[in-house]
């Protein structure tokens, strides 16, 4: 089957969506690894438009992906996907994200943390807590911070490679016609969207996201959940159909829900405890935005329908190395930056621009230099880049 250049800006759209949402952690209420002095709470309603579908939409693509990839090698796919997975996840724990749990440490010890840099570093890499506010409530390393992603991307292919080396071919026949039988019609819109609000009322409480791997029950029924579909349904033609017939009822339905949901959270903004009754309310809706919203997204880019283009080729190759640079750089910007006390609405658009500009600057300096190039996710390349401008041998 030819590419599927509509997934294709689909995932770099979503990626792009994690600068400005980072930086917008800066300013909100919610803990973060660093904080700006000056709170902007009004911005959170913006977050949460994002917030219930960002995340599912990219593992649900990188189901889509992995289909495609495992069809291509169906020999040394394993190998293949930890190279490009593990490589960068290690790389990223203990070179890219050490700077984050610096600051971190600088800005929330009481009377600051006094080590330097280095001697830091020594006690990030013998692992083990670095210090904890409270029980339960520590800076550890190596951590993987933002780089979770990569962590549970890897476990789920491992875990889909293992089911199809373990069991019976019949009953993998069996299990993906089933799901694909489901799915079809306007099951693709309904049975998600109750596993997912399903999960979010009685599951979510009970567990909430924690991003460590071992006990984040309610992120991998979302996450596998979206995974799973991606790889399922990558070639149920029928599916995508519907996806891309329900695209304006999806979006009205995902607007909706998310309207309600900010006038319920607004509704209960100074109460401790928001009664049983509202905040199952708020779960569903929730669940229901999440798909809804995603199920829009994926059926507008399908009657979009894009074609190739080097700007697409561009933005596919750069979208991963982006994604590891860009937290460390905000951090690390949004920290230096605190003694100028520059406004949050100059220091915000600046911060996301700014994490643009340098992050593609990463990327260009990153594809040029051979060994470099699969500790941030690309293929290793020996060939030279060409110099811009530079005339050819026959010119």
């Amino acid at each position: 089957m030819p590419r599927r250049f509509d997934l294709d800006w689909v995932r770099v759209l979503a990626f792009a969506l994690l600068v400005p949402y980072h930086v917008g952690m800066y300013y909100v209420s919610w803990d973060w690894h660093v904080k700006s002095p000056t709170p902007v709470a009004a911005i959170e309603p913006l977050m949460i438009l994002s917030a219930p579908w960002r995340l599912s939409l990219l593992f649900l693509v990188s189901g889509v992906a992995t289909r495609y990839l495992s069809d291509k090698l169906p020999v040394g796919f394993l190998r293949q996907r930890s190279w490009r997975l593990l490589l960068p996840l290690l790389f990223g724990m203990y070179v890219v994200v050490p700077p984050q749990a610096y600051l971190e440490l600088v800005e929330k010890v009481p009377g600051g943390y006094h080590a330097g840099y280095l001697d830091f570093l020594s006690g990030y890499m013998r692992g083990g807590d670095l210090y904890c506010m409270a029980p339960g409530d520590c800076i550890d390393g190596p951590t993987w911070n933002h780089l979770w992603f990569v962590a549970y991307l890897w476990v789920y292919t491992v875990l889909l490679w293992a089911g199809g080396r373990l069991l019976p071919q019949s009953l993998r026949d069996r299990a993906g016609h089933l799901v694909r039988g489901a799915c079809s019609g306007f099951g693709i819109i309904g049975w998600p969207m109750l596993v997912l609000v399903l999960a979010r009322v009685f599951v979510s409480p009970h567990f909430p996201s924690t991003h460590d791997l071992v006990d984040d029950y309610y992120n991998h029924l979302q996450y596998g959940l979206a995974f799973a579909l991606g790889y399922l349904l990558a070639k149920a033609d029928g599916s995508w159909e519907q996806l891309r017939r329900s695209r304006h009822g999806m979006l009205a339905l995902a607007l909706g829900s998310y309207a309600l949901m900010i006038a319920g959270y607004l509704r209960f903004d100074d109460v401790d405890a928001i009664p049983t009754g509202p905040i199952a309310a708020l779960r569903t809706l929730w669940g229901v935005m999440e798909w809804s919203a995603i199920a829009a997204i994926l059926g507008y880019a399908r009657a979009w329908n894009p074609g190739d283009s080097p700007l697409l080729r561009y933005l596919t190759a750069a979208v991963f190395p982006l994604y590891i640079l860009h937290q460390t750089v905000i951090v690390v910007m949004a920290h230096t930056l605190k003694p100028l006390q520059v406004p949050p609405a100059i220091e915000g658009p600046f911060l996301v621009v700014a994490t643009y500009a340098l992050c593609l600057l990463g990327y260009e300096a990153i594809r040029r230099i051979g060994w470099l190039r699969p500790l941030f996710g690309l293929k290793r390349d020996r060939r030279p880049m060409p110099v811009p401008g530079a005339r050819s041998p026959a010119g």
